[in-house]
């Protein structure tokens, strides 16, 4: 969600730097190379990367309480990235038909902070049912399960198939694409069994420039040592990278929208 429907990336970073500069005299800006193991994990295994790397004169306390207020102050301002309002009204239409795409939103953003992205933007939300929304704190999720590794996808197919009709076969991992713009996302996205739609931050794809196809088979090594079987293979087809979700290829992958 974050960085692929709404522009909160540059929230995140534009807090982070106001810290920054408040409390460390050596990390004046977050840069993209740090940023990049922030993306798609957890809260708090993101807030552990970023205080061991920040030389804060903070305590962990001290620093949560204070993103917590820039978050407060900014989140609700978020607006959708260019594409995503169109993408999602034309999904939405496909529920009408009799082969509708289902879907689901898996977000690392806990609770909190999702109500304080999305309170204002409710329609564009509408298409994903409630059932249908597994967040960070998802009681579902065990503690430390979070992206790179895949289970919040594989969670979110599950709540797509405890809701299917009656007599709907189940939809199988291999039938279903992911949408990431972070690396860990990607990763967990063909851990998980699935393609996977790369849309990153322009700064998060020039830092990966000439390891695009290593994002893209989740073999950049996020995750330490894994089982390299439950990965892809180098442009084995099931990873693509896009610049933006607009003018989204639809045919492609066998979407057919109603006009």
């Amino acid at each position: 969600m974050d960085g692929l429907l709404l522009d909160t990336e540059d929230i995140y970073t534009q807090c982070i730097n106001i810290i920054l500069k408040e409390h460390s005299q050596t990390r004046p800006e977050l840069p993209w190379d740090v940023k990049a193991k922030l993306q798609g994990r957890p809260g708090p295994a993101a807030t552990q990367i970023l205080l061991e790397w920040a030389d804060l004169k903070l305590t962990p306390e001290e620093y949560l309480a204070r993103i917590v207020t820039l978050h407060q102050e900014r989140f609700p301002t978020t607006r959708p990235l260019a594409g995503v309002p169109e993408l999602l009204a034309n999904l939405a239409k496909t529920q009408k038909q009799q082969q509708p795409v289902h879907i689901a939103l898996a977000t690392s953003s806990h609770l909190a902070n999702f109500k304080l992205k999305t309170d204002h933007l409710t329609e564009l939300f509408s298409v994903f049912p409630d059932e249908r929304r597994v967040l960070g704190d998802d009681q579902r999720l065990k503690p430390g399960r979070g992206k790179p590794l895949p289970d919040i996808f594989l969670l979110a197919l599950d709540t797509i198939n405890a809701s299917l009709p009656e007599g709907e076969e189940p939809i199988k991992p291999e039938e279903c694409l992911v949408f990431e713009d972070s690396v860990p996302g990607v990763e967990a996205g063909r851990r998980a069994g699935m393609r996977v739609i790369w849309c990153p931050h322009k700064e998060l794809k020039a830092l990966y420039a000439g390891r695009e196809a290593e994002v893209l088979a989740g073999r950049t090594g996020e995750a330490g040592d894994v089982d390299m079987h439950q990965v892809g293979e180098l442009d084995d087809g099931w990873g693509e990278y896009l610049a933006s979700l607009e003018d989204f290829p639809y045919e492609k992958y066998g979407i057919v929208v109603p006009q």
